[in-house]
């Protein structure tokens, strides 16, 4: 069995799309018939995002912790104990490929980082040029690509269990994850195949996620230069 992991917090609006997303991913042909199961984790949801989610044909369980590592790490652990060998992860925000699984699969490694692209900016408005131009000046989507995104991120069971898993910190809990998983000496596919599509919302559900990366990286490149000779301002 495989199974897909989507943490969200109020996301009524996204889950829909992403759920459906996964679904098709998980019927794909090349998988064989071999069973997958989408599983929604609500984490602290007041808004009718369980609803949608189920109506799209995952299936949910809630909790009430407010951190993204820990809402993945109840859906591994939902997922390990239900007999899954593959763990996906994707994002609320996030529609992934109908050959998703399959491509992660395909590249025959105990975990496979995957790259995002995004194709609506018009959430940033009148910066939206500017932060799209950034993001294809700094972002590498090819094969090789260093990035880690709990949006497009697959492991084993085996590699899962043996890195320790998700942990429940503030932020970053899925480059943790990868720098468990190379030091037990877990072989990762660096992989741009799995493809996924993820939003440029500005507000983000994680603190130190995407959304607050891109709206850095707005402010940095609209500060003014400083004058010649005169410091930048801000902690040394």
């Amino acid at each position: 069995m495989l199974g897909i992991v989507i943490p969200a917090h109020n996301e009524e609006q996204l889950i829909g799309n992403c759920t459906r997303a996964a679904m098709r991913a998980a019927r794909h042909a090349a998988l064989g018939g071999e069973r997958v199961e989408v599983l929604v984790v609500l984490d602290s949801c007041t808004d009718a995002s369980g609803v949608v989610a189920a109506g799209a044909g995952a299936f949910t369980v809630t909790v009430r912790v407010r951190n993204v590592g820990a809402a993945r790490a109840v859906g591994a652990q939902v997922l390990l104990d239900r007999g899954a060998r593959w763990l996906a992860f994707t994002d609320a925000d996030t529609v992934v490929s109908d050959s998703w699984l399959v491509d992660q699969l395909a590249q025959q490694a105990d975990a496979v980082c995957g790259s995002i692209g995004v194709e609506d900016w018009s959430p940033h408005g009148v910066h939206a040029e500017l932060i799209e131009a950034h993001f294809r000046e700094t972002y590498f989507d090819r094969d090789g690509h260093r990035h880690v995104h709990g949006a497009n991120l697959g492991v084993s069971a085996e590699a899962y269990r043996k890195a320790g898993g998700f942990r429940s910190l503030a932020c970053s809990e899925d480059v943790a994850l990868v720098a468990a998983l190379e030091a037990t000496g877990a072989r990762i596919a660096w992989s741009a195949a799995p493809r996924v599509v993820t939003s440029a919302r500005c507000d983000g559900r994680a603190a130190g996620g995407f959304a607050q990366a891109l709206l850095t990286a707005v402010a940095a490149r609209l500060a003014p230069a400083p004058a010649c000779g005169v410091p930048a301002s801000g902690p040394a």
